[in-house]
């Protein structure tokens, strides 16, 4: 057998980079590439650029289509100087799954369930730990509702840097033990993830640990980013219509954005845009409010609550650069309530035979309602995102039970 035919080329070679430098994402100051950087001096995201006209010259799109189908096939576009940096789970190329009787013919859902550790958390998490591990750091804390918190504990312990995770009590029981089998250790809050995101700033802040929590490194917009890369190349370098995007913290709407900008500059799509719909729940819904009053930043949703855990985010550091994207698009920010997640969900195992997660479930339920409101037409191409696979999450009890020794009357089976 030959050995070689099991190497992903993706990452193993040696590849050039084009990384200039990064900015802070409200003032555009600069900040030098290739320091360990958190938020800006004025409180906001940093984003990673590249010399694209450097990359445009040097990497050709029919190079990066005859690669592996996986996420590190566009290493020239991702941050990563050294090929040793790499930590890897095997990140595919996540499929597009039409679900006709449960959204419509038009309707693809891209299954990010399909990724290690089981949701598009691994995306933003393999590249933020992969450049902590470049950048020299040793031990990491984050607040999550579940998937990211299992995805840096996976990442982390594969590559030997210490992880402690907080989560808001109300998370999944199996992420939670997901987490600690992991490696990490995992702490339950009586509180929210941004109250748990206050106790790993305190740490931060005292030297214990680097925080990783959402947008305060800049590495994670990088990983998510590949979202909206593979996208384009699945589709064949034409962007679909709409795009329904479960919001929490927002880095997957942000990263997508970012992505679609760099890929016009470089040629390899035109100026066609998706509209982007910022989903969230009834229960939770601070960019939906913010986004109805016409406001650049978004106020704490009090008293969050909501059956689909991965957007229960009261506060997002990224509000605007997530309002920023929808707005310029065209689309809007839509909230669902939980009884919709919950139908949604059922709908599509029942009639597609696609098991999505809450938050899958919301896209879904918005998708729908969107449709029948005249916001969406049901001709558009849709492309709707599922960010975990549904086995995580409680399902319904089945308690049918046959008794194999009495009598079965078959024609009620």
């Amino acid at each position: 057998m030959n050995r070689n035919h099991f190497v992903n080329h993706n990452l193993s070679e040696d590849r050039q980079t084009f990384v200039t430098h990064l900015e802070c994402s409200l003032t555009g100051e600069r900040y030098e590439a290739d320091q360990l950087h958190r938020l800006s001096w004025a409180g906001r995201p940093l984003l990673v650029r590249y010399d694209l006209d450097g990359l445009k010259q040097s990497i050709q799109r029919q190079t990066i289509e005859a690669r592996e189908t996986d996420l590190w096939r566009w290493r020239e576009l991702l941050p990563v100087r050294k090929t040793q940096s790499i930590v890897s789970l095997g990140e595919i190329e996540t499929p597009l799954i039409p679900i006709p009787r449960s959204g419509g013919r038009n309707v693809l859902v891209k299954d990010e369930g399909r990724l290690p550790t089981g949701s598009f958390k691994a995306r933003g998490l393999v590249m933020a730990v992969t450049m902590a591990r470049e950048l020299g750091v040793t031990r990491i804390a984050m607040p999550t509702n579940g998937n990211a918190g299992a995805a840096l504990a996976a990442y982390a312990s594969r590559c030997g840097i210490e992880t402690v995770v907080l989560c808001p009590e109300e998370t999944p029981e199996v992420n939670v033990r997901e987490i600690a089998q992991q490696g990490a250790r995992v702490w339950r809050v009586n509180g929210q993830i941004d109250e748990c995101g206050a106790i790993v700033g305190k740490g931060a802040a005292e030297g214990l640990w680097f925080d990783f929590s959402t947008l305060k490194e800049p590495y994670r917009i990088e990983g998510k980013k590949t979202m909206g890369l593979e996208l384009a190349a699945q589709l064949e370098w034409e962007l679909p219509d709409a795009i329904f995007y479960p919001t929490g913290g927002g880095t997957g709407l942000i990263g997508m954005w970012k992505a679609f900008d760099e890929l016009e500059r470089l040629g390899w799509i035109g100026s066609k845009r998706p509209r982007m719909y910022a989903v969230q729940a009834a229960g939770c819904a601070p960019i939906v409010r913010a986004f109805d009053a016409g406001v650049e930043f978004a106020e704490r949703w009090e008293d969050a609550a909501t059956v689909a855990a991965g957007i229960r985010v009261p506060k997002a550091v990224g509000d605007f650069l997530i309002l920023r994207a929808v707005r310029e698009s065209g689309g809007r920010a839509l909230a669902v309530g939980d009884p919709a997640i919950l139908a949604a969900v059922d709908e599509a195992a029942r009639k597609d035979g696609l098991l999505l997660c809450p938050e899958g479930g919301a896209v879904l339920a918005a998708y729908n309602q969107a449709v029948r409101d005249g916001i969406v037409d049901a001709e558009e191409r849709a492309v709707l995102f599922n960010c975990a696979t549904g086995l995580k999450y409680p399902l319904p009890p089945a308690d049918n039970w046959l008794d194999r020794n009495g009598a079965i009357d078959l024609t009620q089976l």
